[in-house]
């Protein structure tokens, strides 16, 4: 483990210059408190952090790395926590290892589609090795063949890809085993919130955590993930870094009888289709779809949200997945991540958590009861959502681009579009924050890079992973020079 703290030497009178002993040279500096000087500093624990560990740790360089995460080690992570410890969001989520360079994000603007697509691969090999099912989904070209043409001819647009379904049981086990191949290997240190980047003429120089500890590193791989997107977005003011917005991906979760989705589901496990609101023009796209799965709440710090969970030995009688509606912002408005937590919080307000509505309740403008709820064909597996009305918290350009959405995904698998259906919200993706990044994924400090959900580059378990392997790959590429 990582040693004391380096007391008086500290970051920011190291890169402003204005270290007391200016005799003493960074070098020797680093000597006298080297239980706190690394060769590299990754801040979380996250795919993309894990996956940066591993790389730099093939190499066989003897490096020294740290590894700081704000959560909890793995036994003692709890699923009320489920954004923060060892493997971030992905621990306690649905497990899906999307192999496809067109689904999980921006990847292949930096390092282009067949270097994504290798990549891809290789992790995916390392999945395999610690754990992750051979069983791939997607792969009856015939099958997938018809449903493109289904959702074509619906003004749907079918992304074809295979997954490797791990389940959310099955997800704690396999970062078990990667939690014990790098055990010794590298310096952890968990309750270690990154707070503060550091940098000397223009390069990194380590990390500042809550607790007051500091410690020095040669390059730094900030990889915080989605909890962690506000903290960069704001440390990435600080330091004077470029960043742009993406789009603000807000929506609801939708749940109907498995039956429902077989069409799709029995297929591809998990469809993503794309689909343009006539209204409005917005992109509307499925997430995250769960076949005989359960609805969940995503407790955040201050707001909760929704998402959902399959298992690999349970089911239930209920499919659900998010319905998303990507809106971009124009000028003077800098702010994405905050009006997502905004619409989170006024959800949260009207339903004192998440609330829960049935779609024929929507349509007819009145809210769900619990008796209404009761009515319905479909049970709620969320089962303290409080039904509700959710036209008085989310914005009615979403509302119509998800009902617009659903109209059409019933065309594809008839039943979608029932009085039943159940919408819950808000779901709401906070990577809205996009760093400026080189095709190796440094930032404008030289020798700090950033990957993962929180940078705004990728959108789930697969493509974070990949983007950890980038920054470590350049790191030893720099080293061995």
């Amino acid at each position: 483990m990582a040693g004391k703290s380096a007391g008086s030497t500290c970051c920011e009178a190291i890169a402003s210059g204005r270290c007391k002993i200016a005799s003493v040279s960074i070098a020797i500096l680093r000597f006298k408190t080297m239980n706190n000087s690394y060769d590299v500093i990754i801040a979380g624990a996250g795919p993309a952090g894990i996956f940066a560990a591993l790389e730099l740790l093939s190499a066989k360089k003897n490096l020294k790395i740290l590894l700081l995460e704000k959560g909890e080690d793995l036994p003692d992570r709890k699923s009320n926590d489920i954004f923060q410890g060892w493997g971030g969001a992905g621990t306690f989520s649905d497990g899906k290892l999307n192999l496809s360079t067109g689904v999980g994000g921006f990847l292949n603007e930096y390092i282009g589609e067949d270097e994504l697509e290798s990549l891809i691969d290789y992790v995916d090999r390392i999945f395999l090795k610690y754990g992750a099912p051979a069983e791939l989904h997607g792969t009856d070209e015939e099958e997938v063949k018809r449903l493109e043409e289904i959702s074509a001819r619906n003004g749907l647009k079918l992304v074809p890809f295979k997954i490797r379904h791990l389940g959310t049981d099955r997800c704690f086990s396999l970062l078990k085993n990667l939690r014990e191949e790098v055990n010794a290997k590298i310096d952890i240190q968990f309750n270690a919130e990154a707070v503060e980047i550091c940098k000397q003429d223009h390069k990194a120089a380590g990390v500042k955590t809550s607790d007051g500890r500091e410690f020095l590193g040669d390059f730094v791989i900030l990889a915080p993930g989605r909890s962690g997107s506000h903290w960069l977005s704001e440390e990435s003011k600080r330091l004077g870094l470029s960043t742009g917005n993406n789009p603000v991906d807000i929506g609801v979760r939708v749940e109907v009888a498995a039956s429902i989705m077989r069409p799709i589901t029995d297929v591809m496990h998990e469809a993503k289709l794309l689909f343009y609101s006539k209204r409005f023009d917005d992109l509307v796209r499925t997430f995250c779809m769960n076949p005989y799965g359960v609805v969940v709440k995503e407790k955040h710090k201050d707001f909760c949200t929704v998402n959902g969970h399959s298992f690999s030995t349970k089911k239930t009688n209920n499919t659900n997945f998010a319905i998303l509606a990507s809106t971009t912002f124009t000028e003077p408005f800098h702010e994405p991540i905050a009006y997502g937590q905004y619409i989170a919080k006024l959800v949260n307000l009207l339903g004192e958590g998440i609330i829960v509505q049935r779609l024929g309740d929507l349509l007819q403008g009145r809210r769900s009861t619990p008796d209404r709820i009761k009515k319905g064909s479909v049970k709620p597996t969320l089962a303290d959502a409080t039904p509700g009305d959710l036209s008085f918290a989310i914005p009615y350009r979403y509302i119509a681009d998800i009902l617009e959405m659903l109209e059409a995904l019933d065309k594809v698998a008839p039943g979608v579009y029932s009085t039943s259906t159940l919408l819950y919200g808000a779901e709401v993706k906070f990577y809205s924050m996009r760093l400026k990044l080189t095709n190796n994924l440094e930032t404008e400090i030289k020798n700090l890079f950033a990957a993962g959900d929180g940078a705004g580059i990728t959108r789930g378990i697969i493509h974070a992973a990949v983007s950890g392997v980038v920054a470590a790959r350049e790191i030893l590429k720099r080293i061995g020079k």
